[in-house]
């Protein structure tokens, strides 16, 4: 069977690796599953993609043929779809998103009926429907055909939602929003302008090819400049879809996934809202935030890398709070997948809160130097797996030896490798980086 699903979804190229049959086919299956014993409910969200609008279109048809009811949130992002599947009685929730990648790529997101990433179970029996097993599906007829209706009204109660949230009016606060030109354009503005706050928006002109471009979270150097030159308390930068935010100070320095982990679980502690709960972190965590997590008292679990490995240990072990690096942040009692939008206002709270700057709040953190490469492979496996570059790992690993870390992995959404160093400087991290990619240049396995 082929896998076509990775950790965060479907996801390629449009037309090229996920196609509008694609699309129509995983329509098809949904519609008939949950349609087995009852009307299936569905509700579609997409970001501001050219190709969303395609799959919009062709997942409607085949859910609707199949039976199903399809209630279109229109661009919205991907934790308010799973909002609205959990609290809305909704069979399951698909956003169309490509999340952090260029316009060209986009994907499919399935989340269950709790608004959870949807059950191995049933992305298995998609992916064979997908390879023609079953081969075929009984359309629906006559009465049984499924509608597709506006709910622009749940993306709507998803804002006052957020905005329910919020422990402290706003006003008096100063801060920037880069809206990637994504999921957030017509949303983040308004909430932050409903608590008060004087607010400075980027990037929240999409045109369906402008998506990620310079811009959001993998590309924050514009927002720090919009921090520092206007003087503003902090900015917030999100992805396509939303489900990720960076933060940053008022120096106009970085506030990334660790940092606001370290601030709202230290928050949470003081205020008697951890309880006896850890920090779910991943692999890729700088050593710094486990010094200071340690030295706050407060305790600490790893996961494979994907905020779905984060969540699912969350809610295995009752933790109440975790994240990524790259500022995927859950909040157990709020939110079953990372929200960017909800991260904002949970650092708003801690500042608020405490009556501090971010850069005091995480003064306390002393991270280690890192250098991150994401290399395009020709192979992800065989990359991973020649000897030579094993061989190069492992002698950067003795080379660093307590002193820092190195780790590759593969991509769950891309044909990328990321090779991670950790070390005391920063041009130990680069020269040790820059060795294993020269392993993997010389041994045919970039994609130059």
């Amino acid at each position: 069977m082929s896998n076509y699903f990775g950790t965060d979804g479907f996801r390629g190229e449009a037309n090229i690796d996920l196609t509008v049959e694609h699309a129509f086919q995983i329509g098809r299956f949904l519609g008939w599953h949950y349609g087995r014993d009852h009307k299936a409910k569905i509700v579609i969200g997409k970001d501001t993609r050219l190709s969303s609008y395609m799959y919009e279109c062709a997942l409607t048809a085949g859910l609707t043929a199949s039976g199903a009811d399809v209630y279109l949130m229109h661009v919205t992002t991907t934790p308010s779809v799973s909002y609205i599947a959990r609290t809305e009685a909704f069979d399951c929730g698909i956003m169309i998103s490509a999340s952090h990648n260029p316009y060209c790529d986009n994907g499919i997101k399935l989340i269950n009926a709790s608004g959870e990433k949807m059950e191995d179970e049933v992305v298995g029996a998609v992916e064979a429907y997908l390879d023609g097993k079953p081969q075929a599906l009984p359309y629906a007829t006559g009465e049984t055909i499924g509608r597709a209706a506006d709910h622009s009204a749940g993306r709507n109660r998803y804002i006052g939602y957020l905005i329910s949230l919020a422990s402290h009016s706003y006003s008096g606060m100063k801060v920037a929003l880069d809206c990637a030109n994504g999921s957030t354009w017509s949303m983040a503005k308004g909430i932050f302008d409903a608590l008060g706050a004087e607010t400075y928006v980027i990037n929240n002109i999409p045109n369906g090819k402008n998506i990620n471009r310079g811009c959001g979270s993998t590309h924050i150097e514009q927002l720090c400049r919009i921090v520092r030159s206007n003087h503003l308390d902090v900015g917030f930068a999100f992805d396509g879809d939303a489900d990720r935010c960076l933060a940053v100070d008022e120096r106009g320095e970085v506030v990334d996934g660790d940092r606001i982990v370290y601030l709202c679980a230290c928050h949470m502690k003081e205020r008697g809202e951890l309880g006896n709960s850890k920090v779910v972190t991943t692999v890729m965590s700088n050593f710094g935030l486990y010094r200071a997590l340690e030295r706050a008292g407060i305790g600490y679990e790893k996961t494979a890398v994907g905020d779905k490995y984060v969540y699912e240990n969350m809610k295995a072990n009752g933790h109440l709070i975790g994240g990524e690096q790259s500022g995927h942040i859950i909040f157990g009692k709020l939110a079953n997948t990372g929200d960017g939008l909800l991260t904002a206002i949970k650092v708003m709270e801690v500042m608020l809160d405490r009556k501090t700057s971010l850069s005091e709040l995480t003064k306390p953190l002393q991270m280690f130097p890192q250098v991150l490469r994401s290399v395009r492979v020709t192979d992800k496996d065989r990359a991973l797996n020649d000897p030579e570059v094993q061989a190069a790992q492992t002698g950067v690993a003795e080379r660093l030896g307590g002193d820092g870390r190195v780790l590759l992995r593969k991509s769950g959404t891309e044909p990328v490798v990321r090779v991670l160093v950790e070390a005391a400087s920063e041009e130990i991290c680069r020269d040790c980086a820059d060795s294993i990619v020269s392993v993997m240049r010389r041994n045919g396995l970039i994609v130059e």
